[in-house]
C-alpha cells in the first residue's frame, strides 16, 4: 500500500469502528468478558492511543538522526520482516499480561473515542505528504518487530486497527450484539 491508501484504509478502518460504537451503550461498551481480558472500549483506546503516543511519535522521531532513539540502519527481526512481508499481522490473539503500564482505561465517553480516532486521521493527514522526505535508514525499536522506519510505523497503524477486527467480533459476540 502507498501513503494515500494507507490513509484511506484507515479512514475507512475508523469510520467502520465509529459505526460500531453507535450501536452500543456505555454499559456494553466497557463489559468485559473475564476480569484479565479488554473491553470494546478498552480496545478502542488502546487502537487510538497506540496510533496518537507510539506509532505517529515514532514517525517524527525517524526525522532526526541525532535524536537519541533514532537507530540508523535498523532492521526488523524475523517477525516484523513476516509482517510487512505479508502485510499484516497474524490472525492470532496476541496477549499482554495485565499491567497497569499497557492495559487500557476504560473510555470515559464515547465522544472521547470519536474525537481520539479523529484526531489520529487528522495526524496521518498531515505527516503523509512528509513521508518520502524520512530517510528509510532512520528507524526506531518495536518492541516485538525490532527497527522500523517512517513509513513502517505509518503503516504500523493501517494492520494494528485492521487486527483488531478479529477482537472485535469476539467481543460482539461475548455481548450478543
Amino acid at each position: 500500500m502507498n501513503t494515500s491508501e494507507i490513509v484511506l484504509s484507515v479512514e475507512a478502518q475508523t469510520e467502520f469502528y465509529l459505526n460500531e460504537l453507535t450501536n452500543l451503550n456505555m454499559d456494553q461498551l466497557c463489559r468485559k468478558p473475564r476480569d484479565d481480558a479488554w473491553s470494546l472500549g478498552q480496545m478502542m483506546v488502546h487502537l487510538m492511543n497506540s496510533a496518537r503516543f507510539m506509532q505517529l511519535p515514532n514517525v517524527e522521531v525517524c526525522r532526526d538522526a541525532t535524536n537519541p532513539a533514532v537507530h540508523v540502519g535498523g532492521s526488523k527481526n524475523d517477525r516484523g520482516e513476516e509482517v510487512f512481508r505479508v502485510g499484516s499481522f497474524p490472525p492470532i490473539r496476541i496477549q499482554v499480561p495485565p499491567s497497569p503500564q499497557y492495559t487500557p482505561a476504560q473510555p470515559e465517553s464515547k465522544e472521547e473515542i470519536r474525537a481520539g480516532m479523529q484526531d489520529v486521521i487528522v495526524r496521518m493527514r498531515s505527516v503523509a505528504p512528509a513521508l518520502d522526505e524520512i530517510p528509510a535508514e532512520n528507524t526506531v525499536g518495536h518492541p516485538g518487530f525490532g527497527y522500523l522506519n517512517a513509513k513502517e510505523w505509518f503503516q504500523l497503524i493501517e494492520m494494528h486497527y485492521r487486527h483488531h477486527r478479529h477482537q472485535l467480533c469476539r467481543l460482539k459476540e461475548f455481548l450478543g450484539v
